[in-house]
């Protein structure tokens, strides 16, 4: 009796356990980053700290987004994408920063063409998070 119920104790927290693994797989925000001073990018970065992409997620989904196409004089200065679900499809999103030519703000552009220069607040938050750095310095 006692190995039964140990058996089964040990089922239900390994199916627990990999339940999670399973949520957690996928989540990260891949950064890359502009090299010199044509559009090309490279690897920059990968956020997998859990807390961390699910704090990027909610800036850039509760921004205040326009629906407008906005031209942009200069190449973007970072692109990073994160997956996510939309309704029963998982989708990767995919986005363009910029940071303002004040350094305390950062704008971006959605593949869909959408456009936000998000708050200081959100945007130092972001920025930190996908670079690792200070947005002002």
């Amino acid at each position: 009796m006692k190995k039964m119920i140990l058996f089964f104790s040990l089922l239900g927290v390994l199916l627990f356990t990999s339940g999670c693994l399973n949520e957690m797989i996928g989540q990260k925000i891949t950064v890359q980053k502009r090299t010199g001073e044509e559009n090309i990018f490279e690897d920059f970065k990968e956020v997998t700290q859990r807390k961390q992409v699910k704090k990027a997620i909610g800036i850039v989904k509760n921004a205040n987004w326009e629906n407008e196409k906005v031209e942009v004089a200069s190449y973007a200065d970072y692109q990073f994408q994160f997956p996510f679900k939309n309704s029963s499809e998982d989708k990767i999103a995919s986005y363009s920063l910029w940071v303002s030519q004040n350094g305390e703000n950062i704008e971006i552009r959605s593949d869909s063409s959408r456009y936000v220069k998000l708050t200081k607040q959100d945007s130092a938050d972001l920025y930190e998070i996908l670079t690792g750095e200070e947005l002002v310095k």
